[in-house]
């Protein structure tokens, strides 16, 4: 049977009322539009329906507008929190002058760094696994303006909840600062959330595993299996979802901002990568920690691009709250079998199959498709020139005398800087055309929006630390 005639099937059968075309923006946030089923047909399935560009940020101009939203009908998926049966099907954008992928779509990125991986015959299939972790809070508020700024958030996990008379009591269980790793409840409070998380992402499709509570109060991370990059990308966004969602359900609120407190960890998104080929993994090996040259290459490429996947791996001016020493934040550009500081870790495993190599500078605030694309671009870079990592260190970082902790490069230290290595080291990112110039200029301007916004405005800290200067 066709695909389409399996999505009208499946409209039919669940008594679908609306289908939602939903795409992935620059900065990766999922849009929709969604389309009354009395206007589906196999045309529109295969043909797509016509937006307008101009109104995505960094997109199309008003004079180009047009772009089309074509479904990728393998994705379907019933929506679980819609009133009126909805049908999720994930979209490629299409430029209509060309009939080809929009440059500046970030799922035809994703597509398109999946295909130069087989053209350079290093291997055909990438795998990743990424570990997105968030926080959920009781309530929060905000406010920017001219005379004023302020936030303020509330969780019943915060330890600075401890003295404060609740109408049905103060139950005095909640973990301390950097405590909240792995207890059970009622220190853990939130079990029955997460669990109703991850059963949510199995009905639609997502490979479950695991969930438990983070090192910080209020943190929390939902496991799934790896899969091929496009469908671990596809992933993030019903993950990212699933958790707003169901939090929402619940009258609480989740974020993955990966530094919204003070004082304790932040929100990381560590990605776990392998390539293989031909079904044979790629990077099992004799090396170091068993691994392979070209898995070691492949770590060269991902810490010699480092600054520059900054850009796309930690694109929030918040991004560099979390990466600093401290906070178990992976700052330093080293790789290591066992170090959890080293920006590369490699996972123990017995099988060949399970080798890969774990990036842990990520955090969710990335645009899953760009910043998987781009670490898989600089891997292969890695392999194409052999780009040595050198030696692995296997000591704690943050343990090191000052003269061998000098000598280990770091992570960016602001957006700003992240963008100014994005500018000067881009090339290995335009190989077989899976990014274009004009896509990386445009996710610049967005991202230098973000950074004036951020250095221009005045902080509260500055205040205590100023104003009586």
């Amino acid at each position: 049977m066709p695909e389409t005639q399996k999505i009208l099937e499946l409209i039919k059968k669940h008594d679908v009322k609306f289908v939602d075309f939903r795409f992935t923006d620059l900065r990766g946030k999922w849009q929709h539009t969604a389309q009354h089923v009395s206007s589906i047909d196999e045309d529109i399935l295969i043909d797509g329906i016509l937006i307008d560009g101009s109104s995505i940020a960094g997109w199309k101009n008003i004079n180009e507008s047009d772009i089309i939203l074509q479904p990728d009908l393998y994705t379907a998926v019933i929506d679980p929190f819609a009133a009126q049966t909805s049908l999720i099907i994930f979209c490629d954008i299409i430029e209509p002058s060309t009939g080809q992928l929009y440059d500046r779509d970030p799922r035809s990125v994703a597509k398109r760094s999946e295909k130069y991986l087989t053209s350079t015959g290093i291997g055909d299939t990438a795998f990743f696994g990424p570990e997105a972790e968030f926080f959920v809070f009781d309530d929060v508020r905000y406010e920017i303006n001219m005379n004023s700024v302020f936030y303020k958030i509330n969780s019943e996990e915060g330890s600075y909840v401890s003295g404060k008379k609740f109408p049905e009591g103060n139950s005095g269980h909640r973990p301390n600062t950097k405590g909240g790793y792995l207890p059970v409840p009622p220190v853990d409070s939130t079990v029955d959330i997460r669990a109703e998380m991850l059963t949510v992402m199995g009905d639609m499709g997502l490979p479950i595993e695991k969930h438990h509570h983070e090192v910080a109060p209020s943190q929390h991370e939902l496991g799934c299996k790896y899969s091929t990059l496009m469908r671990a990308s596809d992933f993030i966004q019903i993950y990212k979802y699933v958790v707003h969602n169901v939090a929402h359900s619940y009258g609480k609120t989740a974020t993955f901002m990966p530094k919204p407190i003070f004082g304790d960890n932040g929100s990381g998104m560590h990605v776990h990568q392998s390539i293989w080929k031909n079904n044979k993994p790629t990077f099992a090996g004799s090396s170091y920690a068993d691994l392979s040259e070209t898995a070691l290459y492949y770590i060269g490429g991902i810490l010699n691009h480092a600054k520059t996947l900054n850009a796309f791996t930690n694109p929030l001016t918040n991004s560099y709250k979390r990466l600093i020493p401290g906070f178990e934040a992976p700052v330093l550009l080293a790789y290591s079998s066992r170090n959890r500081s080293a920006s590369c870790r490699i996972p123990y495993s017995v099988s060949p199959k399970t080798k890969r190599v774990e990036v842990r500078f990520p955090d969710s605030g990335a645009n899953p498709y760009l910043a998987f694309s781009s670490m898989l671009l600089a891997g292969i870079d890695g392999i194409q020139n052999k780009i040595h990592p050198g030696d692995a260190i296997d000591k704690n970082l943050y343990d090191l005398p000052y003269e061998e902790l000098n000598a280990v490069p770091t992570v960016c230290g602001s957006l700003r800087e992240a963008l100014q290595n994005l500018e000067k080291d881009h090339d290995f990112l335009l190989k077989g055309d899976v990014f274009s110039l004009g896509l990386i200029d445009s996710y610049a301007k967005l991202k230098w929006e973000e950074v004036y916004k951020f250095e221009h405005m005045p902080h509260p800290i500055e205040y205590a630390m100023y104003y009586s200067v």
